[in-house]
């Protein structure tokens, strides 16, 4: 069922949407500088919330953190890349074997982290701070040469953390952190290169983690797997 929001409320130009996990509230940002939250019940929608100033200009270098806890959003902005910030994505709730460790009776705790990209070549990496209610960096990869246009936490939990950024430098650099290691310290994370004839501009991980999608200058997708023994193979090009 296709559900048609015909007046938004919003005064300029709708950047993105995003859908929460059950598919019951719809988040819209605008370049009117509010982001306004629906709450969707079949194919009735209702607004809820509009947040004004919380979309900011794209090159200002700021994140906003909207989160929804005892039925009230809190919303928090910080500065994360001074050139501006490209991308954001979502860490899983729990680190690498943390089902492992849920399912025979173990302790694991949920962290809340996210990875940016940004036009200062960089890819960093943010946890919460319970006690200032803020987020911390906690890690900077560097290695692109051009501006980070997209990055891609995988979704997997299960024994390697991974991140992918695309880069405008040609080239997707895709972050390994073993399971047990520290996701803090920078050298924690080891990066292999694949290499593209033009700009890179998005990544995308599928649902189970294990396969990547990265789409370019050249009106190419590709899709890619890691190999038994190691490395990343292209596995498949999807073109117009």
């Amino acid at each position: 069922m296709t559900q048609v929001i015909s007046s938004s409320g919003h005064d300029d130009m709708i950047h993105d949407a995003v859908l929460d996990y059950y598919g019951r509230r719809l988040a819209t940002c605008s370049s009117d500088k509010t982001i306004k939250i629906y709450e969707i019940e079949g194919d009735q929608h209702r607004l809820t919330e509009t947040l004004k100033g919380a979309a900011t200009k794209e090159h200002d270098g700021s994140v906003s953190v909207l989160s929804f806890e005892n039925n009230t959003f809190q919303h928090t902005i910080f500065q994360a890349h001074g050139m501006g910030v490209n991308a954001v994505s979502w860490s899983p709730a729990l680190v690498p074997g943390g089902l492992m460790s849920a399912a025979t009776g173990g302790q694991t705790a949920i962290v809340r982290r996210f990875v940016t990209g940004g036009a200062d070549n960089a890819v960093k990496i943010w946890s919460h701070n319970a006690a200032t209610n803020s987020y911390d960096t906690i890690a900077t990869l560097t290695g692109h040469t051009d501006w980070v246009r997209d990055v891609a936490w995988s979704p997997t939990p299960l024994s390697k953390s991974y991140i992918a950024s695309a880069s405008q430098d040609h080239t997707v650099r895709i972050w390994t952190c073993a399971a047990g290691a520290d996701q803090a310290d920078s050298a924690s994370w080891k990066s292999e290169v694949l290499e593209f004839e033009t700009v890179c501009w998005r990544c995308s991980w599928s649902l189970a983690g294990n396969v990547l999608a990265v789409s370019g200058g050249d009106n190419r997708v590709t899709l890619w797997k890691e190999k038994v023994r190691g490395g990343w193979e292209c596995v498949r090009t999807i073109e117009e």
